[in-house]
This record gives structure tokens, C-alpha cells and sequence, in this order.
């Protein structure tokens, strides 16, 4: 999800990984991507909002993300407190990557995200989801949270769900897209 021009999906392949789909909002970095490895049967890449998933539900065994949340969030001025629009397009993307897993199935999340500020945004009963979280590094450390679908959340995990539902007033339930893709050959030039 939100696979830009990374090599992972590559990499990934090579491992021995061969039904992997991409999807990323760019049409450019789609149509690139394509082209890369075009050699690779199984892989496909598709032009997709993650807020509307256009998969079957129960679809996927594995989804990934690496920084793509990150990436939704940079214009947030604090972590601590995330905007209600943010709020909401994350929330719609979460929604469908739900709705997309089959039961068991997992949601990988990659990210520099601390569990403070990310778990906030997974803890929710209604993902129908456990989390559990790792952490690598020294000194510069990056967090793997890893959902279970059909799981149900921890005991803190669903007080911080509360908590945060008793702290919250109600989130907008739409915004508006503002991306122009004729803008995007930037993207072309970035080699990750």
C-alpha cells in the first residue's frame, strides 16, 4: 500500500514472494513502476486511493505499509495532536485495509512512528484487529506494528481505545482531495 518507487516490492520478489500487489495514488509512479518489472509475473500494480480500495473484501492475507501513513500525516504541525481531517482520511484508509484482510490476515505497518502517537490511530474495536508492536534500531529506531485481523484488541489497547473515544468529539466524516497528478514527475526522479 502506497508503494511509490521503492525497490521493496523488488526485493521482496527476488525473496520468493510472487503475488504481490501494488497500489499507490500516483498514476506516474504507477506507470513507472510497471515498467520496472515488468519481468515479474504475479506482481501487479494498480493507480488506487487508499481510501477507497477497489479489492473484494477479505481479499488479502498480508498488507504492507511503509511510511505511507507517515506520509498522509507530514503536514501535521505535532504528533500530539492529529488534525480532524488527518484524523478522518486516516480512518478511512484503516476502514478499507480492514475490510480488504481475511480473517487472520495481517496488517504490517512500518514506521517511525512511536507507539504513543501510532497505536492511537490503530486501537479501534471496529477494525476488529489486535496490535502488537516491535521495535528495531539503536538510537535512530523504526516500529513494525503488526494487526491481526479477527484478534481482538488488549486489555490496554482497548482502554487506550476508550480513552481516546471519550477524549475525542466527532471526527468530519469526509474531506476533499486535493492531489494533482500532473504535478507528480518528481517522482519519477526519486530512487528510494
Amino acid at each position: 500500500m502506497g508503494c511509490g518507487n521503492s525497490s521493496m516490492s523488488g526485493d521482496m520478489y527476488s525473496a520468493g514472494y510472487h503475488s504481490i500487489t501494488n497500489i499507490d495514488y500516483s498514476s506516474v509512479c504507477i506507470s513507472t513502476m510497471t515498467a520496472r518489472y515488468s519481468n515479474c509475473p504475479g506482481m501487479t500494480w494498480h493507480q488506487m486511493d487508499v481510501r477507497q480500495l477497489r479489492f473484494p473484501g477479505t481479499s488479502f492475507d498480508v498488507i504492507l505499509e511503509k511510511a505511507t501513513l507517515d506520509a498522509i500525516m507530514v503536514e501535521e504541525k505535532s504528533p500530539w495532536e492529529v488534525s480532524p481531517q488527518t484524523a478522518c482520511f486516516i480512518h478511512q484508509a484503516l476502514t478499507e485495509i480492514s475490510r480488504c484482510l481475511k480473517p487472520g490476515g495481517r496488517f504490517v505497518s512500518v514506521t517511525f512512528a512511536q507507539p504513543f502517537f501510532r497505536k492511537r490511530l490503530y486501537a479501534r474495536t471496529e477494525y476488529n484487529w489486535s496490535i502488537k508492536q516491535y521495535s528495531y534500531g539503536e538510537g535512530f529506531e523504526y516500529f513494525v506494528y503488526v494487526m491481526t485481523k479477527g484478534e481482538q484488541l488488549s486489555p490496554d489497547d482497548a482502554a487506550l481505545e476508550k480513552k481516546i473515544l471519550e477524549d475525542t468529539k466527532s471526527p468530519p466524516t469526509s474531506i476533499a482531495t486535493t492531489q494533482n497528478e500532473d504535478k507528480e514527475d518528481f517522482l519519477s526522479n526519486i530512487d528510494l
